[in-house]
């Protein structure tokens, strides 16, 4: 791992994901030294914990943006808007 690790708040979803994705690889191959391997192992721990709360969040976020836009939708009146009947003919 690098010198300097960056903290995972600080870091995009992107960047977290794709140290994750380093991190799995490195563990995956069975070069590293069992106490590179726990700290590594730790690391991707903490980046993927950060990665589902994102994720979460994000889901969340979608869902009151879908709410809303359900909420306009019913209350839109359509019945003086012209007809579009003529278009799948």
């Amino acid at each position: 791992m690098a010198d300097e690790v960056k903290k995972i708040e600080d870091m995009t979803f992107k960047e977290a994901s794709v140290e994750l994705e380093q991190i799995v690889r490195s563990l995956e191959s069975g070069d590293l030294e069992l106490e590179e391997s726990l700290e590594r192992y730790g690391r991707g721990v903490e980046l993927l914990k950060s990665l589902r709360e994102r994720l979460s969040s994000a889901e969340q976020r979608v869902r009151v943006l879908l709410d809303a836009t359900d909420e306009n939708a019913a209350t839109t009146d359509t019945a003086s808007a012209p007809s579009t009947a003529y278009l799948n003919e």
